[in-house]
């Protein structure tokens, strides 16, 4: 199904078990190059110095949280456009309506399987196309 137009992905989130399945699943899954971030700083760091083509960003995460790393993200000129799916266990209906609400290109629920994590990702961002 993979039609999404993407090279590289930053996957936010402060726990290594996640990142490395999704990293695993994706790397093995697609061709795109996967940055990795443990934190919403190190997401802001990463975004702005390496500019990727998506971000995954959890939504609970220690210090800064998905919200408020997504607002940082959208001030700054450079990352403004990045598509953000968010990934969380938090998917009541009110939920994935606020995050949407807030410029989310879309959520992916945790636990996610990762043989389907990329065309869920290309799912997301084809629907945003069209």
């Amino acid at each position: 199904m993979r039609s999404a137009n993407i090279a590289s992905v930053l996957l936010v989130d402060d726990d290594a078990n996640i990142r490395f399945v999704a990293q695993m699943s994706l790397e093995g899954l697609t061709k795109w190059h996967i940055m990795l971030a443990e934190s919403g700083e190190e997401a802001l760091a990463k975004a702005k110095s390496d500019v990727p083509d998506l971000i995954l960003l959890d939504m609970m995460m220690p210090g800064m949280d998905g919200p408020t790393t997504f607002v940082k993200l959208k001030e700054e000129t450079a990352c403004a456009q990045i598509p953000v799916i968010f990934m969380t266990a938090k998917v009541q209906t009110h939920e994935v309506e606020s995050y949407l609400e807030l410029g989310a290109a879309g959520v992916i629920a945790k636990p996610f399987d990762p043989m389907k994590l990329a065309d869920e990702i290309c799912r997301i961002l084809d629907s945003q196309s069209s």
